[in-house]
């Protein structure tokens, strides 16, 4: 067992006096059995909360520069009082290991993984004190938080004396956010200009890589602010005005982020697509959004595949076109490394080579100066009626909580190089690969390929190269690196990473410590990131040099965030629980509205839990106060009456030796309702069996109990996945109930013959 070495341990926590030594126990006990944080049962009866008590005598929340309002601490503050009493206020807990920060491993999912001295003496969060005292100050004084914060950035005109204008009851009349009313200012200048008159002109901003090693660029800010001039003039020239929405089809190119920020400059609305969705899904984003130009490319290259983007793009212009929405502008990139301009399909008056036109405009361009609460981007997500969300984030609040959220979970520093692998196609490509570290100065890597091409050591060769100090990226991803073995990550140095991330899906544990032992030596402390589209930033995240981390953890909630964990009628359960996950109090990033459907924004997220932002996702609050998120409450299963969260189930199978990634689906069960399906993926090397079949459901029942077993294991040599590496369980729903003819589209995929090789062994 890994045991804290031989030092008092309020030394090891790093200014927390309060936990004495003597809670650890510094002799070897005997193993404990391993288990898993508890998870949702969501049908126990629970007791009203003492926070459920309190209510506003506005249902219109106003925060001005007055004095604060007095709020009981011990209620807004409940899910971090434990903090007080790490790691519990149980006493004396002789099976939990203390891991500090280089040396030694994290082995087990009952670790508490403890920043280093050295660590925490250069954070900017450096210990659990000064996060309560931040995090008191956003819950009690929101508007002074943020002001202070704001005048950090610039304004060509203050708001007004009202911070933050609110209502989050639909009971209460329409849902309404807004933040910083009256503040005008820009995203693009705050982002470029602002740096540039700072003196960080020469500084690299982006670090781009593209598919093929060796084939790479950089741009300074003061270049990318010259290029993104040239496309801002372009787009004024052909009409595009404040207001107008702009639609970006690009890969990660660095054309990507130009576009971003020059219809930011002109205060157009962007809506970003993945380069990656079917002609029909863009379609459906331009019927919905009317923009007056398209921007693509001609084509890029994805590991040795290549993917037409402007075929694709010709297909939704002319779909589009028949439900009435013609675009009279697509500018199109020569992405020459891919394809030539001449074997690129044209429509002459339409078509327009990028590098014809942009390059010839002036390098310099006015702002459009924006109130903070005019919009600033559509990005589309998937909804449960097929039809997809427009999420609509404005300006001003936005702007603060990216560059905040960025700056304290990565604990970011002026010479740290910063590499988040999500594309711009995705929330996480907007908030933490352009606006969030250009906001802050950083230096961005932005990676065109495929993370494993030309092998799966491409991550670390990369980070290598840039010298890379923070890494970002998905649980899938770690997962996938993991299953191919270790050699291809100790082959290289990596040793100037600091920090590592996560982002998209809970990472199970055994995961967290590969990333954690492996990737990153033992070295780096991990922000395990929870947040949505929806949210704009992170809202449940650990700060590197602040508090011990439990692996597959998020851990505490972000300065100005107020989680709160109800049952199925609405009631906060207080403590050690497992439930609902919502959202009391807007923060700055939240979402305001969906594009031109205000009353589904309310239906969806508003009306599930009067009072609330209900975020669809489950969560279990541990005896210290840690947030462990359970995924969907749309992927939970009941078996039995039981709630069991696919994510549990999927960590489980994934602890097996033998077994490298699980995705688990209902299916309906003539007696237990519905039953739990899983498809499993081997190591490579390992021969489907009985015997590890048998294995494999053991270790479920083994972590979790019988209930949780799996009714079947279902081999897959591979998962379907999107392009971005995110399982569709829409399609492993189809197989696994046998509903072969409602699989719907697969084009999106990044390798759709998955499909048919699991259709193939759907009965072995």
């Amino acid at each position: 067992m890994v045991l804290l070495q031989s030092r008092n341990l309020a030394v090891a926590c790093k200014g927390l006096p309060f936990l004495p030594a003597s809670r650890f126990d510094h002799h070897h006990q005997p193993r404990q059995p391993r288990r898993l944080p508890q998870r949702p049962n969501l049908r126990s009866g629970f007791g009203k909360s003492a926070m459920a008590s309190y209510e506003s005598d506005d249902p219109v929340r106003s925060y001005s520069f007055s004095p604060s309002r007095s709020l009981a601490t011990s209620h807004h503050l409940r899910h971090v009082d434990s903090l007080a009493t790490l790691p519990s206020g149980a006493g004396r807990i002789s099976h939990l290991n203390a891991v500090i920060l280089g040396e030694a491993l994290a082995s087990e999912e009952n670790d508490l993984v403890f920043p280093s001295d050295e660590f925490c003496k250069q954070a900017l969060v450096p210990s659990p004190q000064k996060y309560l005292e931040m995090y008191k100050r956003s819950i009690e004084d929101p508007g002074g938080f943020w002001s202070d914060i704001a005048s950090e950035f610039y304004w060509k005109k203050k708001w007004g004396e009202q911070v933050c204008n609110e209502n989050l009851d639909v009971r209460n009349g329409e849902v309404k956010i807004e933040w910083f009313k009256g503040g005008i200012t820009n995203i693009s200048y705050n982002c470029l200009d602002r740096n540039v008159e700072a003196g960080l002109g020469h500084k690299i901003a982006i670090y781009w890589e593209g598919n093929e090693p060796g084939y790479d660029g950089t741009l300074t800010y003061s270049e990318l602010l010259q290029k993104v001039c040239q496309l801002a003039n372009y787009l004024k020239d052909i009409g595009v005005k404040k207001g107008d929405a702009v639609v970006i089809y690009l890969p990660m190119l660095m054309e990507l982020p130009i576009a971003m920020l020059a219809c930011a400059r002109i205060g157009a609305v962007h809506s970003v697509v993945f380069a990656g969705f079917s002609a029909e899904s863009l379609s459906q984003r331009i019927v919905d959004c009317k923009p007056k130009a398209v921007i693509t490319c001609n084509a890029v290259t994805r590991g040795s595949k290549v993917i037409h983007l402007k075929d694709i793009v010709d297909a939704a212009l002319v779909e589009s076109s028949g439900n009435g929405v013609s675009v009279g502008v697509c500018l199109t990139y020569e992405n020459e490394s891919a394809m030539k301009r001449e074997s690129t399909k044209w429509k002459e008056g339409r078509d327009i080579w990028w590098q014809d036109v942009v390059p010839k405009y002036p390098t310099t361009c006015e702002v459009e100066w924006v109130d903070a609460e005019d919009p600033l981007f559509l990005l589309y997500t998937s909804g449960s009626t097929g039809k997809p969300k427009g999420v609509l984030h404005t300006t001003g609040g936005y702007m603060l909580y990216t560059a905040t959220t960025f700056k304290y979970a990565f604990d970011y520093k002026p010479t740290d190089i910063y590499w988040c692998t999500a594309d711009c196609g995705w929330i996480t490509g907007h908030s933490y690969v352009t606006y969030g570290p250009l906001l802050n100065g950083a230096s961005v890597v932005v990676f065109e390929g495929a993370p494993s091409y030309p092998d799966s050591g491409r991550c670390w060769d990369i980070v290598d190269k840039f010298k890379v100090t923070i890494f970002y990226t998905a649980p899938t991803l770690v997962r996938s690196l993991m299953r191919d073995g270790d050699e291809y990550v100790t082959k290289y140095s990596r040793k100037s990473l600091r920090v590592l991330g996560s982002v998209g899906e809970p990472i199970n544990p055994s995961a967290w410590r590969w990333f954690f032992n492996v990737v990153g030596d033992s070295r780096c402390p991990i922000s395990d990131t929870w947040w949505q589209t929806e949210t704009g930033g992170f809202m449940i995240t650990p700060l590197p040099g602040a508090w011990p981390q439990k692996p597959g953890s998020a851990t505490f909630p972000f300065f100005g965030v107020q989680p709160v964990i109800v049952d199925e009628k609405g009631v906060e359960i207080e403590g050690e629980c497992s439930g609902y996950l919502c959202i009391k109090s807007s923060w700055p990033g939240a979402f305001r509205t969906l594009y031109g459907d205000h009353e589904r924004y309310e239906t969806t997220y508003f009306k599930p839990f009067p009072g609330y932002y209900f975020t669809g996702d489950g969560c279990s609050r541990d005896k210290d106060g840690y947030h462990w998120l359970t995924g969907r409450v749309d992927d939970v299963i009941n078996v039995s009456g039981h709630r069991i969260g696919t994510a549990e189930v999927e960590s489980a199978l994934v602890s097996h030796p033998k077994c490298a990634e699980a995705a688990v689906v209902g299916v309906e069960h003539e007696v237990k309702g519905q039953g739990i399906y899983a498809f499993v993926t081997l190591v490579d090397g390992e021969p489907y069996s009985e015997e590890l079949r048998k294995s494999l459901i053991l270790t479920v029942r083994k972590q979790i109990g019988a209930f949780a077993a799996p009714d079947k294991i279902h081999w897959a040599p591979g998962l379907p996945k999107t392009r971005s590496g995110k399982i569709m369980r829409r399609i492993l729903r189809k197989i696994a109930s046998r509903q072969l003819d409602e699989l719907g589209d697969t084009s999106t995929l990044a390798d759709p013959s998955v499909v048919d090789q699991l259709i193939s062994l759907a009965d072995t």
